[in-house]
């Protein structure tokens, strides 16, 4: 056990923690770290002296995270330092413990476990669907935490966690006591909030943050590409789908037609690989399968610009469509999809991000960014390459993203009451 293995924040952090609390931590500070000591801590053991002392009779434990951190055995080489595994064979120290490693998809698997210990890496239980069910059914019968590095932008995010800690008896009561809707939609939208300085202080019992100072230095860099105006306009003017022959019904339809329009202009092509031939190594980020497509076709049939512009470089992808590891070479480049992987691994082979396209969610951007922003990345200069249009809806999903805010649709296109 190294002199180094906690570093005073986690120590005080764990300090702090008590079941039911959400350990905030940024991305990169080593909350799995953290949370497992907390774990390891409450089922009597400690490091004395930097010397082991065991648990004992220590609680089954339940981690569940995300697929890609379950795939990657990350958390098992994070368990190795408290001389836990998830091979009977190897947890000599804890003959008959159960360790189990799986993905929210299955969450609902363990809905009847009780008398164990859960650590919810990567926080999911938002909203009301059946992960949020079955995480306040296990919630119920055991001892757990959750690790976040965003746990929630408005106070409805914490609902389900309130009522974990049996703060509230459910979602209705939690409504019924703060909040106010607006008379004015068609659907259900929160005008405000109501005795809000109860929730800050229900807020403040379960929300553990830990002080990380990143010797990091990230560069946030914008890259401009242009894009068919006059389509651009075409479309906004006569709300017709180019691309399918077919009238616009929706605002989401609407937005997704024009980030096409200006995902796909080819200077946003040229704008990457006059980013790539500065490093030898990037991930690059995108949102949609038909970027994807662009990007596999430029890399592996040269896009139609000088041949061979790739050659040595090794691509590989994480997205719903393939799940490869990242490359071990010295010049690569490797994909990645935001909803599959803009959380729960990390990469200290680059200084370099590339987002082909924005999120609308600044979250998602956030979790993206720290993949590479770790506490033992031997970078200390990090860069960011955001390429963008000057169109209307890039510019409308930045100026969100700046104000920490999730891009709205409808209130771009003017349907925000319809």
């Amino acid at each position: 056990m190294s002199k180094d293995f906690l570093r005073d924040y986690q120590k005080d952090a764990v300090d702090k923690m008590r079941n039911g609390c959400i350990l905030n931590g940024g991305v990169g500070s080593g909350k799995s770290r953290t949370g497992l000591y907390y774990y390891f801590k409450e089922n009597g053991g400690s490091f004395v002296n930097q010397n082991y002392v065991p648990m004992k009779n220590p609680q089954d434990l339940y981690i569940i995270t995300t697929a890609m951190k379950r795939d990657s055995h990350e958390w098992d080489s994070e368990l190795a330092n408290y001389r836990i595994s998830t091979d009977p064979d190897h947890n000599k120290l804890y003959p008959g413990q159960k360790i189990v490693i799986d993905s929210w998809n299955n969450i609902k698997k363990y809905s009847e476990i009780h008398g164990a210990f859960f650590i919810f890496d990567e926080d999911r239980v938002c909203g009301s669907g059946a992960w949020v069910k079955a995480f306040q059914k296990i919630a119920r019968g055991n001892n757990w935490i959750i690790l976040s590095a965003t746990p929630g932008d408005c106070w409805a995010d914490y609902i389900p966690v309130f009522v974990a800690n049996g703060f509230y008896k459910n979602k209705t009561e939690f409504c019924r006591e703060h909040v106010v809707y607006s008379r004015f939609t068609k659907y259900p939208q929160i005008e405000k909030y109501l005795n809000t300085g109860r929730l800050i202080r229900l807020r403040d019992r379960i929300l553990v943050d830990m002080n990380f100072e990143r010797n990091t230095v990230p560069h946030h860099i914008d890259v401009y590409s242009k894009y068919d105006i006059p389509q651009y306009k075409d479309v906004i003017r006569n709300r017709w789908d180019p691309f399918k022959d077919e009238p616009i019904q929706q605002a989401s339809q609407l937005c997704y037609i024009l980030r096409r329009i200006v995902n796909t202009d080819e200077s946003r092509v040229v704008a990457l690989m006059e980013i790539l031939e500065k490093t030898p190594r990037a991930i690059v980020f995108y949102n949609f399968d038909y970027e994807r497509e662009m990007l596999l076709h430029l890399f592996w049939d040269d896009y139609g610009f000088e041949p061979n512009e790739f050659i040595g470089y090794e691509v590989a992808e994480w997205s719903g469509h393939a799940h490869q590891p990242v490359p071990d070479s010295d010049r690569w480049i490797y994909l990645v999809q935001y909803t599959a992987g803009c959380e729960g691994w990390n990469c200290i082979k680059t200084d370099t991000i590339i987002f082909f396209s924005q999120n609308y969610s600044y979250k998602v951007m956030e979790q993206a960014s720290g993949r590479i922003n770790r506490m033992n990345t031997p970078y200390k200069d990090l860069y960011y390459y955001h390429i963008k249009s000057r169109s209307g809806i890039d510019m409308a999903i930045t100026k969100a993203l700046n104000k920490k805010k999730k891009f709205n649709e409808r209130k771009f296109v003017g349907w925000d009451n319809q």
